[in-house]
């Protein structure tokens, strides 16, 4: 975040920083709005895909799949390069036993960790993990204030941007980075199926208190860590930190990599660390959704039209959710029986593991896939389904209406400002606007894709 605002400056830098919280959040509310047209604790991309396009069903799973999977090899790739550097920073004399500084020993290492964890079945069971995730997502927060607030930075720093920018083509680099900081839309079906309280309130809050947090914390870093750099900040500001005085920091290099004659600090091996810790429990929550993806890939056949806009039933949203045990003997078409649950998460950990190992460098192909998968996920399918499925010759649409026509007639009245009386017109002119407001996202992530898609082009071409 700090290099982006070195590049589009201050003002510039923060406003996109909060314009890619606002398009996400509107992309998890779209997601919690669709999951409402479905069974309660049946939501997912596959599902909404079934009742919307249902021949390209297919085609979505498999991004996601991809999307994920290429993500999960990354986070695999960052704990191989740092790991080394994380020992040496804590012993100078770890370098003498080979297996401490290679890459493939950790990343074996590491995988015993992440391999019970990837074979739980819910996102819940990785709550703790994911305290865990944000105590050192906190830790590097602090990490780059204390350097704000001691000033020990200011004889190397560069010149400051706060309404001017670098140029387009930096501008354009960076962009993509914020953006894609907030991508967490692949598991929100997920959430929004385990969560307690699904209710219209409860989910709009749990956006906006999330979304909102993130947002304030990237503002933050992105400001404080850029003010101490200036236009001198690298990529990696927590790689900046040296042992020359601590917790001293110096200028970047023309080589931004920390050498053994430049040594890191305790602190900034502790953010090393933590960036370990971090990818470590990051890892099963993209296995979770890219095995969905895949038993959602296997269970494809073409649907016929009229199949798949041809409701029988209600969706049951008010029933408390089925433990796997009851989701089994229930025999429902979305449970993934053990069997398969085990062999498809077998063979996602196999190849990760494989393809980390073999591989010292994704950059270009995750370019690609993220500008293509992240999109999908975040802005283009949430605005798809939910113009389809919201539109008002939907069946799916009129089944909804009706169910909540009904539970507002057997109310006590409290709601009358918004759903009853002289709220109906109200009601639906906010519908309207909410469809071409999920129809422009779906657009907006289409231009985001195309102008990713250039910038990694011409950066490839010119590298």
């Amino acid at each position: 975040m700090p290099l982006a605002l070195s590049h589009m400056g201050i003002l510039l830098g923060t406003f996109v920083i909060i314009w890619a919280g606002v398009t996400a959040a509107f992309g998890l509310y779209l997601q919690a709005r669709c999951a409402r047209y479905l069974d309660r604790g049946s939501a997912s991309f596959s599902a909404v895909s079934k009742i919307t396009y249902p021949n390209a069903a297919v085609v979505f799973d498999a991004a996601i799949a991809l999307k994920c999977f290429g993500v999960g090899i990354s986070y695999l790739i960052i704990i191989g390069d740092l790991m080394p550097g994380v020992v040496r920073g804590f012993n100078e004399r770890a370098g003498d036993i080979d297996f401490l500084v290679d890459r493939h020993f950790w990343v074996t290492a590491f995988m015993l960790i992440v391999i019970p964890l990837s074979f739980l079945r819910r996102l819940d069971s990785l709550k703790y993990t994911s305290v865990i995730a944000l105590i050192s997502i906190g830790y590097l927060v602090i990490l780059v204030l204390a350097h704000f607030i001691n000033g020990d930075t200011m004889q190397d720093r560069g010149r400051i941007r706060v309404v001017g920018w670098g140029g387009i083509i930096p501008t354009l680099s960076s962009f993509p980075v914020i953006v894609f900081a907030y991508t967490c839309h692949q598991n929100m079906f997920a959430i929004l199926n385990e969560i307690n309280n699904n209710s219209h309130f409860r989910t709009t809050s749990m956006v906006v208190a999330s979304n909102g947090s993130a947002c304030s914390i990237y503002i933050l870093v992105a400001i404080t860590g850029y003010l101490s750099f200036g236009n001198n900040v690298a990529d990696n500001i927590v790689g900046m930190c040296k042992s020359q005085a601590p917790p001293a920091c110096s200028a970047p290099k023309s080589n931004l990599r920390t050498t053994e004659a430049d040594a890191p600090s305790i602190a900034s091996t502790i953010g090393k660390t933590a960036i370990v810790i971090l990818v470590m429990f990051s890892y099963p929550l993209q296995v979770h959704p890219c095995r969905a993806s895949v038993d959602a890939v296997l269970k494809w056949r073409p649907t016929r039209l009229t199949q798949s806009t041809s409701p029988t039933s209600s969706p049951t949203r008010a029933i408390p959710l089925l433990n796997s045990n009851q989701a089994a003997s229930s025999g429902g078409s979305d449970y993934m029986g053990e069997t398969k649950f085990a062999a498809i998460t077998t063979i996602i950990i196999v190849l990760s593991y494989v393809v980390a190992m073999t591989v010292t460098s994704l950059s270009t192909v995750l370019a690609y896939v993220g500008s293509t998968g992240s999109t999908a996920i975040s802005f283009i399918l949430p605005g798809l389904f939910y113009y389809k499925i919201s539109a008002p010759d939907s069946p799916h649409h009129q089944r909804l209406m009706k169910e909540d026509d009904s539970e507002c007639g057997e109310g006590d009245g409290e709601d009358d400002g918004l759903l009853g009386g002289s709220g109906f017109k109200s009601n639906d002119w906010r519908r309207k606007i909410l469809r071409r407001l999920s129809l422009a996202l779906a657009f907006y992530g289409l231009a985001v894709m195309i102008v990713c898609l250039i910038t990694n082009t011409f950066f490839i071409v010119s590298h």
